[in-house]
């Protein structure tokens, strides 16, 4: 066994890194979240920038990879913290592959100072993540479980013609601005002061991080970032008497897939209680439905105990397909 960079300068490399997410995701949870290609390619392709730094490498077992690993470092906030994602093609495992894997990630974080390793585990409904082969390797290397999130599905089209009406109350007041990859400048600060409440709102469980404060630099980086591997669609709505923002939903479209992933949604405090977000919702899938026929679903991840939200996706008609473990180590 061999443990190499992953030269993504090198198309076969770049492929072969690709493919052995693509067949563990479809071997341990069919029908969960994947990205496209097209998206991960250019996403890649990106150098780092001044909030992440990226490392990505493999095992090499009789010259055919058997294992990835994706790392991500943030650099400005949560310094302390490794965002990790190990996978091991399902014939390779029990074969040292994922340790092997693992030694090297505790080798960066020792000389990066990163004490705090994170990742992710996805579990279909009803089964014990203890019992499946990625929770069985990272509990073994004294990883817990310490938040939970519901992965739901909705099939497009989807019929929403009966929200409509709930949408229509909750929004005369407001007017609905819609845009894709670019926020308008004249709604930047409200969007800014939104994503960092998001950022502190968000149910994080016992993970150790910090909430991240947005300005204008870091919400144009992300969305530049973001624009090369992603098409995004953004709903805010503005309180007409004052121009207040009210709150968001966001859409990420995987350039060259058939998936809508469902990013952020929030209605600020003061906003809630007014059917908001499904009215916000209502207007991205409605772009989805005229600008992007070809989507066949939407994925979105929700905090089980996150009651409001969990019952405005079953209003939309989503259907549980997995539970999202976040895994966490600490030193």
């Amino acid at each position: 066994m061999e443990i190499i960079d992953i030269d993504l300068a090198d198309p076969a490399m770049r492929r072969d890194f690709f493919a052995v997410e693509t067949e563990v995701v479809r071997h341990d949870v069919p029908g969960a979240w994947e990205r496209s290609y097209e998206s991960f390619e250019k996403f890649a392709m990106q150098p780092d920038g001044r909030y992440n730094r990226r490392f990505r490498f493999g095992a090499l077992v009789d010259g055919r990879l058997a294992g990835t690993v994706e790392m991500w470092h943030p650099l400005e906030d949560n310094t302390h913290l490794a965002d990790v994602s190990i996978a091991v093609r399902p014939q390779a495992r029990g074969g040292g592959v994922g340790s092997a894997l693992m030694g090297r990630v505790e080798q960066i974080c020792a000389a990066h100072g990163r004490t705090t390793l994170v990742g992710e585990l996805d579990v279909p409904v009803g089964q014990d993540f203890r019992t499946t082969p990625g929770g069985a390797f990272a509990t073994g290397r004294g990883f817990e479980s310490v938040h939970t999130e519901d992965q739901l599905v909705l099939d497009l089209p989807a019929d929403t013609a009966a929200l409509a009406q709930a949408a229509a109350r909750a929004t005369a007041g407001y007017e609905i601005v819609l845009w894709g990859d670019r926020c308008p400048d004249e709604h930047v600060a409200g969007f800014c002061a939104m994503r960092t409440q998001m950022s502190s709102d968000v149910p994080t469980g016992g993970i150790d991080v910090q909430p991240v404060a947005f300005d204008e630099e870091r919400l144009r980086t992300g969305e530049q970032h973001r624009a090369n591997g992603w098409t995004s669609i953004v709903a805010a709505a503005v309180r007409r008497h004052d121009r207040i923002m009210g709150g968001y939903s966001m859409l990420r479209l995987p350039h060259g897939g058939d998936l809508v992933a469902q990013d952020d949604a929030l209605v600020m405090p003061e906003h809630r209680g007014h059917r908001l977000g499904t009215a916000l919702k209502l207007a991205t899938l409605d772009v989805v439905r005229r600008e992007h026929p070809e989507r066949r679903a939407v994925h979105t991840w929700t905090e089980p105990s996150n009651h409001a939200m969990q019952r405005t996706n079953r209003d939309f008609g989503y259907q549980p397909r997995s539970v999202l473990h976040k895994m966490q180590r600490k030193r």
